[in-house]
């Protein structure tokens, strides 16, 4: 199956309105506000992920200075962080080319809040804009020029620090949503 016979999926989770992810990562914590009602399918979909432990253990694989850090590709999972900051291939493939094994609906052009802020979290896709699974990128300054083609479902509330210190290589140890009711 190619990529792009991989279906539309629509996440089962429910939202509660109140969702906050909390990332634990090698260069600390960070809390983001999910943004459930501009981004509904992106939010649940990603709840869904963190909660089944998918990110777990997944090292972010792409760092851009002054524009983003990206992470939530499978295939870095059995990866070692600098085989991933070196850009090697790891057994399952290339970082940056993975996903969940399904696409979600774009919501940029219905999310009235669909703001690339500093710190804002927002998810990374192909070329087709329906192409959105895991992968996602935290913005490091504010970075409008995405606004009208990427997803933005969530606003960190703290550890804006810690995004600026993540790098390549570094390991997303958890991430758990608080606030949740599913």
């Amino acid at each position: 199956m190619g990529f792009f016979d991989e279906p539309l999926h629509t996440p089962e989770y429910r939202l509660g309105g109140d969702e906050v992810a909390a990332f634990t990562t090698s260069k600390g914590t960070i809390l983001v506000r999910l943004d459930g009602a501009g981004a509904p399918i992106h939010v649940a979909n990603f709840c869904e992920l963190a909660t089944s432990g998918f990110y777990d253990g997944l090292k972010f694989h792409r760092y851009v200075p002054g524009f983003v850090i990206q992470g939530g590709c499978p295939n870095t999972r059995e990866m070692s962080p600098d085989d991933v900051a070196a850009g090697r291939r790891g057994p399952d493939g290339m970082p940056g080319t993975g996903g969940p094994g399904y696409r979600i609906h774009e919501e940029f052009s219905t999310n009235p809040r669909n703001s690339h802020e500093d710190g804002a979290l927002a998810m990374a896709r192909s070329q087709d804009p329906n192409s959105a699974g895991s992968q996602f990128y935290f913005c490091l300054g504010p970075q409008h020029v995405l606004d009208s083609g990427y997803t933005v479902f969530g606003a960190t509330i703290e550890g804006k620090d810690v995004i600026g210190e993540l790098r390549q290589g570094d390991v997303i140890e958890s991430i758990r949503i608080e606030g949740a009711t599913a």
